[in-house]
């Protein structure tokens, strides 16, 4: 008879506890732990002993017997390391409607024309699944699918198939039925998530997984399930934009700083090599408020734009909205205008947008968005051909950003001829590029709009005049 044990699991970090408490035992973390109450069935009698394990030198271990399978879409080999790792688990998380199922089935239709795929689908029909393949145009037939949410059923399938990639979509449906819990709870997502992982390292395939996310961004289920797997990919973007941005934020098999990036069409997902040259296409006519910056996802440089809007509201209660920047790092830097550049958006509503719905969370673009700010106020737009790239202090001074040399000939490469950087900085200057270094927000200013404006209140060391 299969033996029932109680125990204690964290929803925060996995961690087991045989009795509750109010306090973690592992993470801290309150009012986390939760009772779950687990059968074990009988393990079998071994009618053999086991062979010893012998460990070898480690310089003896081959790496040529695993080589990775290279997808079509460079962008998702650049993503996973160079391509697909046999034996290797993928998770994917991301909002639900960001397009994760339609970028698995163009990975499948991609594997299959070289041998099978398993698609097993614990949350549409069969019907559903071919009616996405036909519209996404990867109906291949070595694709295999399997309508199931029983773990014991899913892994027999992959050990009779031995795909060349399983993909199970997503992992908060799969059951074991050996275990207390209904599918998605801690237990059944920690459990169903290793088995799958001593399965594809014991026959070679690999997996890709599909996790749900939660309201804060992060996946569903215990942290623990990250532990496990091997590479943890977030499809991130806004569904009423165009872009989707490929996040690793953990890569056993490479870097867990690579991006990439894919735009969504009519016909599904397709690759963007050149990031950059897509965002700028779309990029609107010189204006105030109208900026190009530099940031970095990842390892790559991305030129980005971004548009502000400040307009005066006699009301009493004025807003602040941010699209894609974070709202704090908006406030700090209305505040250093105010202070240093005495500025005053008192009674004005001030709203920012990234354009392509790219969000930017490195303080690169900080100079950028000043400017940008600054211009609405002006009522100038921004020099043609101009790129602006800097951290800003609370004080004013403008500090240096990483990997500048990179950012400056990524701008280069897109026919821009002019960049604002931080002073001091040791980057090499690209051909065709003018190079102004500035220490301040108000030199900034001064390099932007070099002719003097007269309205109101002087800004201090610009030798600029502006309402």
């Amino acid at each position: 008879m299969p033996k029932s044990t109680i125990t204690f699991v964290c929803t925060e970090c996995g961690g087991e506890s045989l009795r509750w408490a109010g306090q973690c035992p592992h993470c801290r973390a309150w009012n986390t732990l939760q009772e779950f109450q687990v059968k074990k069935a009988a393990r079998e009698s071994r009618t053999r002993p086991l062979e010893p394990v012998r460990a070898q030198p480690l310089d003896s271990i081959s790496v040529d017997d695993a080589p990775r399978r290279r997808l079509a879409w460079g962008e998702l080999n650049r993503v996973l390391g160079g391509g697909i790792v046999p034996g290797s688990m993928v998770l994917i998380g991301g909002e639900p409607g960001v397009g994760k199922s339609t970028l698995l089935m163009h990975a499948a239709a991609q594997v299959a024309r070289g041998g099978s795929v398993l698609y097993v689908s614990g949350e549409e029909s069969g019907h559903q699944v071919r009616m996405r393949a036909e519209r996404l145009g990867a109906l291949e037939p070595g694709i295999l699918l399997l309508a199931e949410n029983d773990l014991d059923a899913i892994c027999e399938a992959i050990r009779t198939e031995v795909p060349r990639l399983a993909i199970v979509d997503s992992i908060q449906t799969v059951s074991d039925s050996g275990l207390e819990g209904s599918a998605g709870s801690v237990t059944q997502v920690r459990e169903s998530a290793a088995r799958l992982m001593r399965l594809a390292k014991e026959i070679g395939v690999p997996i890709f997984l599909v996790g749900h996310v939660t309201k804060d961004g992060s996946i569903a289920g215990p942290r623990v399930l990250e532990h496990i797997v091997d590479t943890v990919l977030y499809l991130e973007g806004d569904r009423r934009q165009e872009l989707r941005i490929l996040r690793a934020t953990k890569n056993r098999f490479g870097s867990a700083e690579e991006i990439g990036v894919f735009a969504m069409g009519e016909t599904g997902l397709e690759e963007v090599p050149d990031p950059s040259a897509a965002i700028l296409a779309t990029a609107a006519p010189s204006s105030p408020g109208t900026v190009i910056v530099a940031a970095l996802e990842g390892t790559r440089p991305l030129l980005v734009e971004v548009q502000s809007l400040v307009n005066r509201n006699e009301n009493a209660m004025v807003r602040r909205i941010a699209n894609g920047i974070d709202i704090n790092r908006l406030h700090m830097i209305l505040a250093v205008l105010e202070k240093r550049l005495k500025f005053s958006f008192a009674k004005s509503d001030v709203f920012v947008s990234v354009a392509g719905g790219i969000r930017i969370t490195e303080p690169a673009a900080d100079l950028g968005l000043a400017l940008s700010i600054v211009s609405n106020e002006l009522v100038r737009p921004m020099p043609d051909g101009l790129i602006v790239i800097g951290e800003l202090g609370l004080s004013g001074e403008v500090r240096r950003v990483g990997q500048l040399e990179r950012r400056l000939h990524e701008a280069a490469r897109h026919g821009l001829t002019r960049a604002l950087i931080p002073a001091g900085a040791r980057a090499g200057r690209p051909s065709g590029l003018d190079v102004v270094e500035v220490r301040s927000v108000a030199e900034a200013v001064s390099a932007a709009f070099p002719n003097p404006i007269q309205s109101g209140a002087l800004i201090k060391g610009a030798g600029l005049t502006v309402s």
